[in-house]
């Protein structure tokens, strides 16, 4: 018991360690490789305390680079987005932004909203976003571009650009529908609803919901046990995975079989694939190098 109990004061250690060193950032989006025991997870941590998270130009200009610092890092096996700001993720764009720039300039800004959505959701690695506040608008749009996502049971999801008499438009008509079914996107989408945690896991819009904590980060340590099992795991089969069913997803199933043939065919020479079988047969725990 108390082996056990030294083990949870270091997670809360570590924990506490991060969230520190994310509060002295004075940037929009804090990036942090974490350590010990969490070792292979990138943490982006938006913080625009004052505009809820809301996506403006530098907020933008930030993500792509944090994006950009993870694509070819080998040592970042997960990546993981959270809001260090209590009670939203995002809310969406920067309304009073928006409003100050010329009608010409929106069509480009939300191109490049939308361009970078779609680097967070071709990144290699397993993304996993901890929904623990409000996730509106293009918020919940970033949210759709991750593998897999994890809220609280008193997070509140939902496109409500219509309520703007405008659209989603930084991909959440398209990866909406493809997760929870067409009608049921266009339900959410047509009526601007807005779903806490438990019925955004009833819809399939969340793969996991956590009953709210008092430190007001469910969503995160949830999303942080789900990382944790993945790391392990051969890190080059993690990537071809994904790059298999969503591929796949987007294609017939005879082409899909053709990409996961494709793919499989990627790590067939990988040193980890026989460090895999090597382990195995000394019945040992494999040290994956993603080579």
């Amino acid at each position: 018991m108390m082996r056990l109990a030294s083990v949870r004061m270091f997670r809360g250690s570590l924990v506490n360690s991060v969230n520190r060193l994310y509060s002295t950032s004075t940037s929009d989006v804090a990036v942090e490789r974490l350590q010990g025991e969490y070792e292979g997870i990138a943490v982006f941590g938006f913080q625009r305390p004052a505009a809820k998270n809301a996506i403006s130009k530098n907020l933008l200009k930030e993500f792509e680079e944090a994006i950009a610092s993870v694509r070819h890092d080998r040592s970042v096996r997960v990546v993981l987005l959270r809001s260090l700001v209590p009670g939203v993720f995002c809310a969406g764009a920067d309304l009073k932004e928006r409003a100050a720039m010329k009608p010409e300039d929106v069509g480009p800004f939300v191109a490049k909203a939308r361009s970078c959505i779609s680097d967070l959701e071709n990144l290699p690695m397993p993304v996993i976003v901890a929904l623990d506040g409000a996730a509106l608008g293009g918020g919940l749009e970033m949210a759709l571009a991750c593998d897999l996502r994890v809220a609280a049971d008193t997070a509140k999801m939902g496109l409500v650009e219509t309520r703007l008499a405008i659209i989603p438009g930084a991909g959440g008509t398209q990866r909406l529908p493809r997760i929870v079914g067409a009608a049921k996107a266009k339900e959410l989408i047509f009526t601007a609803a807005i779903l806490n945690g438990k019925e955004a896991a009833e819809v399939g819009l969340v793969n996991h919901v956590a009953a709210q904590n008092e430190n007001g980060d469910a969503a995160y340590q949830k999303a942080l046990e789900l990382a944790k099992k993945i790391i392990p795991n051969g890190p080059v089969g993690v990537k071809m995975a994904k790059t298999a069913i969503t591929r796949g997803m987007e294609v017939d199933l005879t082409t899909g079989l053709t990409i996961e043939e494709a793919c499989y065919a990627q790590v067939i020479p990988t040193k980890d694939r026989i460090e895999g079988l090597t382990a195995f047969k000394e019945k040992r725990k494999p040290m994956y190098k993603g080579e």
